[in-house]
């Protein structure tokens, strides 16, 4: 859906970091497994960012994997000099980038209960309906956001039947923890809009140069620079070689996941990318069930069912879109 989005706002021109994607038209199947890994890496965040965050405090705790990640992305991918990026992508697709990456780990760090955390997630998660839709509604294919619709309601319900636990979603409770503690809610929602955002968009901008190896570390300075603003020291207790380990892992799977991530929206299929993108929270959650010792319930499976009933009606769709003979 972003190759819409990237035809409709300008092609961008051929470059030698953008072979094989001549004129915006042509997409790499192998970029687009890369990108599909970037999902399979993003369902640890939650889990040990949450674990990070016990030992190490919200702020520290995001500002220490950021900046692990920041320094495993410029030793094991270095961008490109800074002068080959369009400062469009640069400035505006950089800002946006920081902005989620800060948002949404001080949203989980700051959720003040497991149950609101859940809850932040599931919030964070409407960004795969966010992008399908913003996709649908610039690419200028009458009806396009209609004809997504279906599915991506589908598929959010599924994803609240799946982040919800074995006891579901209480909204009242909910309620009463945003009233208690709207910031990390405000972060989350205000986050998975930007991401969004950034994910239809950047592809027209970027030129085929990716900059999340530049990104990355903005996010780990600003995160220092929430840090120190906050008041908030070192935790009293020292932490655990455990807890050290934790924050490698976290920025080693947030890290190599944004730079699949990017390296699969300026390459791949966006389109088969955004519709597997609801398999994110799913994911997320089976993995948050393994590390932090919960089952996984009925609401669950039920869940997973229908998020991948939404992705495939949102599949077809675009392969009917795709069809020359419809």
């Amino acid at each position: 859906m972003a190759d819409d989005a990237r035809n409709a706002s300008g092609t961008p021109a051929p470059t030698a970091s953008h072979a094989g994607h001549s004129g915006g038209h042509v997409v790499s199947s192998r970029a687009t497994a890369v990108g599909l890994m970037a999902i399979v890496l993003w369902s640890f965040m939650t889990g040990t960012v949450r674990i990070v965050a016990e030992s190490f405090g919200a702020t520290l705790g995001s500002a220490l994997i950021y900046t692990v990640g920041g320094v495993l992305l410029l030793v094991f991918r270095r961008p490109a000099p800074i002068r080959e990026f369009p400062k469009k992508y640069l400035i505006i697709g950089g800002l946006l980038f920081v902005f989620y990456e800060s948002s949404i780990s001080l949203s989980l760090g700051l959720a003040s209960t497991a149950a609101s955390s859940v809850e932040v997630s599931l919030v964070n998660y409407l960004w795969p309906t966010m992008m399908v839709l913003l996709a649908a509604g610039v690419s200028r294919r009458r009806h396009a956001v209609w004809k997504v619709l279906p599915g991506a309601i589908v598929a959010t319900v599924g994803v609240a039947l799946a982040v919800g636990g074995n006891s579901g979603l209480d909204w009242q409770a909910a309620a009463g923890h945003i009233a208690d503690n709207p910031l990390p809610y405000v972060l989350a929602f205000a986050g998975a809009l930007a991401w969004s955002v950034y994910a239809v968009f950047t592809p027209a901008w970027s030129h085929g140069v990716d900059g999340t190896s530049v990104f990355f570390p903005c996010v780990a300075v600003a995160l220092w620079i929430i840090h120190f603003a906050s008041g908030q020291g070192w935790p009293a207790e020292p932490p655990s070689l455990v807890a050290w380990l934790f924050v490698f892992i976290a920025a080693a799977a947030i890290g190599g996941g944004y730079a699949c991530w990017g390296y699969g929206i300026l390459h791949g299929s966006m389109e088969r990318l955004a519709i597997a993108s609801y398999a994110t929270p799913v994911l997320s959650t089976g993995a948050s069930a393994v590390l932090l010792g919960l089952a996984l319930s009925l609401p669950f499976w039920c869940g997973a069912l229908l998020v991948a009933a939404g992705s495939v009606l949102n599949y077809l769709v675009s392969a009917r879109r795709s069809d020359p003979t419809t």
